[in-house]
């Protein structure tokens, strides 16, 4: 009798059958050991085969705790036992605060102003006055595993540290300078100061670039700020001008003084060198004299009369006691004075 439901002539019923399955093959013990083994093996090598991104470093944790670092490639790690935590490190990383960015772009589209904004960008500066700032932070993780271990939710109090930087660095300065001249100070200061805070927490965050993308008045005072914005700009115009005359009067000044004071001390040193020469020259014209008196005091007579009589000019010398003589003097030239 065949297996199945056999056919009922008088279409009434059917009788139920027993269905007979083939018999399975019998694998050896041996190839059914091999097959589990290399399952386990392909299984163990999908779960422990993790790839590393060239912008990238694997966290490598067993058992929660952290056992090294890998760099970018393929690697292996125990299954159950080892996770790999992927941080980019290579990434430059950017956090907006006042503002959010739905769509970057040549025209980029922002998010409207929330409550959350709102708050992160109206501070308080030095002269009580209030302001509102935007600005962006660039930075990227340097220290993997102080990123991960070190501090809980390390973006969220990196944003806490930043609004503390900026709100630390404002209120030091006027309204004013927030607003116009000193946004390049206040920017610097402010990433040092994030800077700072960083390393003082350990959190394994280099600060790249901190940039002020907007400043501007409260929106109740806008209206008055162009006339305020005018009258500064004015005050810093007016410092300007007086700062390029300071720049060029001070240094003509200070040349002018150096070169008095140069021209005094060359004659100082002229004049002490003629008098040490002039007493050298007595010293050693005395010690000629010590030698022979007779001979060094004609010396200095001739010596004398012979710088003398060429600027006299032409004269005529005779000796008193000359009688009968009949002197001749010639009128050409410049008259000559006769002495007695």
């Amino acid at each position: 009798m065949r297996s199945g439901w056999p056919p009922d002539p008088g279409g009434v019923g059917r009788i139920p059958v027993p269905m007979r399955l083939p018999p399975m093959p019998r694998l050896p013990a041996r190839s059914g050991l091999a097959l589990l083994a290399v399952a386990a093996a392909l299984i163990l090598f999908v779960a422990g085969y993790y790839q590393v991104e060239p912008d990238e470093v694997g966290v490598v944790q067993r058992f929660g705790a952290y056992a090294h670092t890998t760099e970018p490639g393929p690697h292996l790690k125990i299954p159950f036992v080892e996770t790999v935590t992927k941080v980019p490190v290579q990434r430059q990383l950017k956090m907006e605060f006042g503002f959010r960015t739905t769509r970057a772009g040549q025209r980029s589209e922002f998010a409207p102003e929330s409550a959350e904004t709102r708050a992160e960008a109206v501070m308080l500066t030095g002269d009580l006055n209030v302001a509102v700032v935007e600005w962006i932070v660039q930075y990227r993780i340097k220290d993997p595993r102080a990123y991960l271990f070190h501090i809980r939710d390390v973006p969220e109090t990196f944003r806490y540290m930043s609004e503390a930087a900026m709100r630390q660095v404002v209120g030091d300065h006027s309204v004013d300078e927030v607003l116009t001249i000193g946004r390049e100070a206040i920017a610097r200061q402010a990433k040092e100061e994030l800077q700072r805070l960083c390393n003082l927490y350990g959190i394994g965050i280099e600060v790249q670039q901190l940039v002020l993308q907007d400043v501007n008045p409260p929106d109740p005072v806008k209206p008055a700020f162009n006339e305020v914005n005018q009258a500064i700009q004015e005050r810093e115009r007016a410092i300007n001008d007086a700062w390029a005359d300071y720049n060029k009067a001070v240094p003509r000044a200070k040349g002018e003084a150096e070169q008095a004071v140069r021209a005094a001390e060359g004659y100082a040193v002229e004049r002490v060198n003629n008098a040490e020469g002039d007493a050298r020259r007595f010293v050693s014209f005395y010690e000629e004299y010590r030698k022979s008196p007779a001979v060094t005091r004609k010396r200095v007579y001739l010596e004398t009369m012979g710088t003398l009589i060429p600027r006299a000019g032409r004269k005529l010398i005779l000796d008193e006691k000359a009688r009968g003589i009949l002197p001749l003097l010639q009128l050409e030239g410049t008259p000559a004075e006769v002495k007695r």
